[in-house]
């Protein structure tokens, strides 16, 4: 059991399973992960969560959008000009935000390349003590390389390591280096390293 403080009022409520669904926005074929999380994951540790599911490295700013509000770590070099109010992701929890079936949200990494991952909650199960959260029980494809111009970007980037002719075929795959599978995914892989967190 724990509590929550929502508009103000304390509620009692029960630590429950979700299963969320996270779809990176744009991709075809969809580039997707299934996790199971504790309902009461903070933010910021679902950040970590959502960096090993999908495979990215943690090396760019990030942020949760819900409903016109803004959740992140604030930076004071980044805030400066903008005209919002953000809020510590240190401070919420998922199901602070995330209540019911089919509720989402939208979580944002690199806000140069702009990759947008749609966060679904698709179930919510029983809690039990046994169960190894956090953990993916599904998925499909590879997260797109670092710093490759966002989803456009990486299309462009398979269309030109898949085409001997392309004029950007040899430096793409000199850039991109050996073995990146555009189909691959791991599921044990991520669950071993999630297993460490």
């Amino acid at each position: 059991m724990q509590y929550i403080i929502s508009e103000g009022i304390f509620m009692k409520t029960e630590k429950q399973i979700y299963q969320i669904k996270v779809v990176l926005a744009g991709s075809k074929p969809s580039i997707w992960r299934r996790i199971l999380v504790p309902s009461d994951i903070s933010l910021v540790k679902l950040h970590d969560v959502l960096q090993i599911a999908i495979g990215w490295e943690n090396c760019h700013l990030h942020q949760f959008k819900y409903q016109g509000k803004f959740y992140l770590i604030p930076d004071e070099e980044f805030d400066v000009g903008f005209e919002r109010e953000d809020l510590n992701e240190k401070k919420f929890k998922l199901d602070q935000l995330l209540k019911t079936i089919k509720d989402s949200m939208v979580y944002e990494y690199d806000f140069g390349d702009g990759w947008e991952h749609k966060i679904t909650l698709e179930k919510i199960l029983p809690f039990e003590n046994k169960e190894k959260l956090p953990r993916c029980i599904s998925g499909k494809m590879s997260c797109p390389p670092e710093d490759c111009g966002g989803i456009w970007g990486y299309y462009n980037l398979l269309d030109a390591i898949q085409d001997e002719d392309h004029p950007e075929h040899d430096s793409m795959l000199e850039w991109l280096g050996e073995g990146f599978d555009p189909e691959y995914f791991d599921m044990d892989e991520i669950n071993s390293v999630l297993a460490r967190i």
